[in-house]
């Protein structure tokens, strides 16, 4: 059983429901059953349902998602006009129980973006509504981006979050057409260590429901993104991926007019930031290019055109950040003539 509220309707639209009181005043925790929590591993499908115990005049049943700019209408059931899904889910949201008194639908394909809170919404006639919310969280817990700095050493960690008969655990590197095996843990054989990578990776936290890896000396070859697997008995597999991006990489052209790009990848899309730290350096500005990747990652590359000064060096700062991270920051020393200096903090 989970909180419900009482709340008199609102006029609302096809996307965004407005509910400011969502605490659960007395008498009224009973009227809806849901679940408090539902887990799902990535790629599997999560269900949620929430039923009415009394008997209403439901007149429809609306499933919403809590974002944080509002809520998000996804899926609905009329008593008179049926159906209707959000065209942005529709390949994604399906009713596997249509009714006005119990309602459950089904999230295929669960992906790192589909935690959350779900809200079921049932509108009453006369007057009032009904409704409850139930979290989606993963399986297995993890970062979804961690950002590190070329020649850092980088700990990537995946826990269970419920407690599972895991015979192995193993890390993988996902590479373009395939994966390659780097570290593996047997609850009997004990941990075994891909030998190209035996100075690169080693265990920091050897076991069967929560696993870390160590990855020393990181290095461009050494971006992309980590799978950790987790064999389970019987038959059964849990695996959740985790990305590695080497931050602030700043490149500058050798003309007159300096273009100065930084990019930076992550998930949820990071905030890339190009600043010049002298005043008398013309800086007409920046602009900004985000792109979609294929595993779910957004990469922002911000740019920048500088004059360059023939008799002083130019400092040029680049600062990062992600929800999962700290923000990073790297400065490159674009040289008045010579080599160019170059460092991060």
């Amino acid at each position: 059983m989970f909180c419900v509220t009482f709340l008199k309707k609102k006029k609302t639209s096809n996307h965004n429901h407005s509910t400011n009181n969502l605490s659960c005043p007395a008498g009224l925790t009973d009227l809806i059953r849901t679940q408090r929590t539902v887990m799902a591993a990535v790629r599997e499908e999560a269900g949620f349902r929430c039923e009415l115990l009394q008997s209403k005049d439901v007149v429809k049943v609306t499933w919403w998602k809590h974002l944080q700019e509002g809520m998000k209408n996804l899926i609905s059931y009329h008593k008179k006009y049926g159906q209707g899904v959000n065209p942005a889910f529709r390949n994604k949201i399906k009713f596997t129980v249509v009714g006005l008194q119990n309602s459950s639908i089904v999230i295929r394909n669960v992906t790192e973006e589909d935690e959350g809170c779900y809200l079921c919404l049932f509108n009453i006639d006369p007057g009032d509504d009904l409704n409850a919310t139930t979290c989606l969280t993963d399986v297995i817990r993890t970062q979804q981006t961690v950002m590190a700095a070329e020649g850092d050493e980088v700990l990537l960690n995946c826990e269970l979050m419920q407690h599972k008969d895991v015979v192995k655990v193993i890390w993988w590197k996902i590479l373009l057409k395939w994966m390659k095996n780097l570290i593996s843990y047997h609850k009997i054989y004990g941990q075994d260590v891909n030998p190209a990578f035996k100075d690169k990776v080693e265990f920091t936290d050897v076991g069967l429901q929560n696993s870390s890896i160590f990855i020393r000396n990181v290095t461009e070859e050494d971006e992309g993104c980590y799978l950790c697997l987790f064999n389970i008995d019987p038959g059964d597999d849990l695996e959740a991926t985790t990305c590695l991006q080497l931050y602030g990489k700043v490149k500058e052209s050798g003309s007159e007019e300096t273009v100065v790009s930084c990019s930076a990848t992550g998930r949820p899309a990071p905030t890339v930031t190009l600043t010049v730290l002298r005043d008398n350096v013309h800086f007409p500005g920046n602009s900004s290019v985000s792109v979609n990747n294929t595993n779910g990652t957004v990469t922002v590359t911000s740019t920048a055109v500088l004059t360059r000064l023939h008799h002083m060096d130019t400092e040029v700062r680049c600062a990062v950040r992600v929800l999962s991270a700290p923000q990073k920051e790297e400065v490159r020393m674009i040289p008045a003539e010579g080599e160019e200096h170059f460092h991060t903090h």
